[in-house]
């Protein structure tokens, strides 16, 4: 948790850029009341866009990909779904539903992790639960070299990280240690060193940032 750790000295200084940024993203949120209210129609065609686009693209990130043809019926219908990478994409398309219609009901918890990723990963066996073997990331390359290019936190240490982590998040929100948007990143990379399940931690953090 180095991310946050330094975050609870309350930095002094943003990048101007930064704050630029954060300026922009709060007068675009004051605009999206109005426009829901004016344009309710297009709202929800482009929210089911986001939505396909979101679930495919997130899975393709994972080498989870899933017959073109199909993709729409997959994330707005019902269908009889054909095979794994068809369940993590309907599994991923639930996760963004759960997030959308709780909105900031849904909080930052243990509890709503282990859910993102029982949902993204389609439910299988270990889907929902952190991490019961260490593993390195390992990095290859095309002439068959490989290295070890990071090492997560150990399978025993993780459920412990994990709540330490989320602690700290909750610490930094009461105590406003900088801004929301900014502690968010700065929880995902965390959260990505810690990497906390088996598979599938791409997909978690992804739906986090847009918690």
């Amino acid at each position: 948790m180095m991310t946050f750790s330094q975050f609870s000295s309350k930095p002094e200084n943003i990048p101007s850029v930064t704050s630029w940024y954060l300026a922009d993203l709060g007068e675009a949120r004051g605009k999206q009341d109005l426009f829901t209210k004016q344009f309710p129609q297009k709202l929800k065609a482009l929210r089911e866009n986001a939505m396909i686009e979101s679930a495919v693209s997130s899975n393709r990130i994972e080498g989870v990909t899933v017959d073109q043809a199909r993709v729409r019926t997959i994330i707005l219908g019902k269908p009889l779904l054909r095979d794994r990478n068809e369940e993590e994409v309907r599994g991923y398309r639930d996760a963004l539903r759960l997030i959308h219609e709780k909105d900031k009901k849904l909080l930052i918890s243990g509890e709503t992790i282990l859910n993102l990723h029982r949902l993204c990963k389609g439910e299988i066996w270990d889907a929902g639960k952190y991490k019961e073997k260490d593993g390195d990331i390992i990095e290859r390359y095309p002439n068959g070299r490989q290295r070890v290019r990071f090492k997560p936190v150990e399978a025993s240490k993780t459920p412990s990280f994990m709540r330490e982590l989320i602690k700290m998040w909750d610490r930094c929100l009461i105590e406003r240690w900088v801004h929301p948007l900014i502690a968010m990143a700065g929880f995902n990379l965390d959260f990505l060193c810690i990497h906390p399940f088996r598979d599938g931690n791409g997909r978690v953090s992804r739906l986090l940032l847009l918690r």
